[in-house]
């Protein structure tokens, strides 16, 4: 390996250890945490320093749910200029060692960094298969979403309901990168899970790209390090596959001389492989139970408005009004959505019973300030009587749950025979 091959191994190695510290301590229990909060305040204080004095750029989000904040950009320039620096006097330390005729070798580094890079992608693919095994990524689309216009929807909403419509498929697709990060687990299956993870990762990135979800910067990285993981072998996979060569098994040899560290390491490598699988499915299944699983409300559903009175005077159900209701929605407890005739989308409220009050109050998500009473009672199995006070007036109305499977997305199913495409 001549000098700038180690050199630009030793930033590689570097910023790989930079991006993904503290793992793998973060996923110890008690321990984790108390490595992983000082870890995110250094950064938390250096990055916005960075941004602002470097770059000119405010950063005024943490990363919460999304990985393509200016706070991830910048932290990426970070970790880039920190692995330069470091890989700069480890090769000044690497070359003055070599004056002195200890000529130095990077075969162990390379080795290190490979073990470390399998069970960081195994421990992330691993991760987010769980989370579609158990549907627990994307929910089935709820009420609101099946009111929303298609062309409303935002590239990721429609992702996220393509690819929670059908459970099958996102049970099939978080399958496979379970199986990448399980075959990463094992020396032998090194380079077949990391083919199984670029074959999943690379349309995970360009479903990232397509639809705008904010996890560019983080899938692209796990894609990366797949090929990382499968560069040592380019040259066997093509002679197998494209040259018709003969392919000689490829030279592994132990990762510890000592028999007793060799089986300690394997041991602690089953260990860990399964409590990761277990903590991931575990946990995907706690966040179902309470969310895409959790009991639905009694009056779960989309209800469409029969008839309407405000300020005592019945109003004919135009859609030309636009102080008609339309359509009322109660998904998940303590909220409402309401949807007027003049405005596709569902307005969502705060519902809350206050302490000696008759009925409910609303309030407006983005203005606490504003508030509405409203109270309703089950008037039939389907037909609810709301009455209430809005905006000054009074509203009276009767509403009809509208049968769920109404809907095409949820009741087309599976057909064998399709005489012709139902294609709405």
């Amino acid at each position: 390996m001549n000098t700038a091959k180690r050199f630009l191994f030793r930033v590689l190695f570097v910023y790989v250890l930079l991006y993904c510290f503290p793992f793998p301590v973060n996923v110890i229990p008690i321990v984790g945490e108390m490595i992983e909060q000082p870890y995110t305040d250094l950064w938390n204080e250096a990055v916005p320093w960075v941004g602002e004095r470097l770059f000119r750029v405010e950063v005024r989000f943490r990363p919460a749910g999304s990985g393509d904040t200016t706070y991830n950009y910048v932290q990426l320039y970070c970790f880039l200029v920190l692995a330069l620096a470091a890989a700069a006097v480890w090769t000044a330390i690497s070359f003055f060692r070599w004056r002195n005729r200890e000529r130095p070798s990077d075969a162990r580094f390379h080795e290190w960094l490979r073990i470390y890079v399998r069970f960081v992608l195994a421990t992330a693919m691993i991760f987010y298969g769980a989370s579609k095994v158990v549907p627990a990524q994307m929910a089935a689309p709820w009420p609101g979403k099946l009111l929303q216009p298609i062309g409303d929807a935002s590239p990721m909403g429609l992702v996220w309901t393509f690819m929670g419509a059908s459970f099958a498929y996102m049970a099939f697709t978080g399958a496979g990168e379970m199986l990448g990060g399980l075959l990463l687990a094992f020396r032998r299956t090194t380079l077949l899970g990391a083919l199984v993870c670029i074959g999943v990762m690379s349309n995970v990135v360009m479903i990232n790209f397509s639809y705008d979800v904010p996890v560019k910067l983080y899938s692209s990285h796990l894609l990366l390090m797949a090929v990382f993981l499968a560069v040592p072998d380019l040259k066997r996979l093509a002679n197998l596959l494209v040259l018709n060569r003969r392919v000689p098994p490829s030279e592994r040899g132990p990762l510890f001389a000592d028999r007793e560290r060799h089986w300690a390491a394997l041991a602690l490598r089953t260990a860990f492989v399964l409590f990761i699988t277990w903590t991931s499915l575990h946990g995907a299944w706690q966040a179902y139970r309470e969310f895409g699983g959790a009991p639905r409300p009694r009056l779960y559903g989309v209800w469409e408005v029969e008839a309407l009175a405000i300020d005592g005077v019945d109003r004919p159900l135009l859609i030309t009004d636009a102080e008609v209701w339309r359509r009322l929605t109660f998904e998940w407890p303590g909220a409402i959505g309401i949807q007027r005739a003049q405005d596709a989308r569902v307005r969502y409220y705060e519902l809350k019973r206050e302490p000696g009050a008759r009925g409910f109050v609303l309030r407006k998500y983005d203005d606490p300030a504003w508030k509405a009473r409203v109270s309703y009672r089950l008037a039939g199995a389907d037909v609810l009587a709301l009455e209430g006070e809005m905006d000054g007036k009074k509203v009276s109305a009767r509403f009809r749950r509208r049968d769920e499977s109404s809907y095409r997305l949820v009741s087309r199913g599976f057909r064998w025979i399709n005489e012709w495409p139902y294609n709405r």
